[in-house]
């Protein structure tokens, strides 16, 4: 019994420090979640406009009767659908934009043959 507690007792500091790690570990990780997030991060004043722009564009088709089939494929033909027009339209992926991308299923098998050696 005495062995045992001669080895606890050696393993004091090493436990302290253990201990005082994953202390240090846990308060930063809560502390500055904020450094996980490098992407692009957008200014107060972008969205607002678009936004207004189509709560008037709603609010302008709620006092009117339905449209008829004419003049919703006029204003689908603007832009990418009837409701967005063109705005965002480079930020958005299409076919026309988007030839040199890779698949999901490309990324899984060369991941796949990375890991196998392949």
């Amino acid at each position: 019994m005495k062995m045992i507690t001669a080895a606890l007792s050696i393993f004091r500091p090493v436990r302290f420090l253990v201990v005082a790690f994953t202390c240090a570990l846990v308060l930063l990780s809560n502390a500055f979640p904020a450094f996980a997030i490098d992407s692009y991060q957008s200014k107060p004043t972008e969205g607002p406009t678009q936004l207004l722009d189509i709560q008037r564009k709603t609010d302008e088709a709620a006092k009117e009767p339905p449209q008829g089939l004419e003049e919703v494929e006029k204003e689908s033909n603007e832009g990418l659908n009837e409701v967005q027009g063109a705005a965002d339209i480079n930020k958005q992926k299409r076919p026309e934009n988007s030839q040199s991308a890779t698949s999901v299923e490309d990324k899984a098998k060369s991941f796949l043959d990375k890991v196998t050696g392949k």
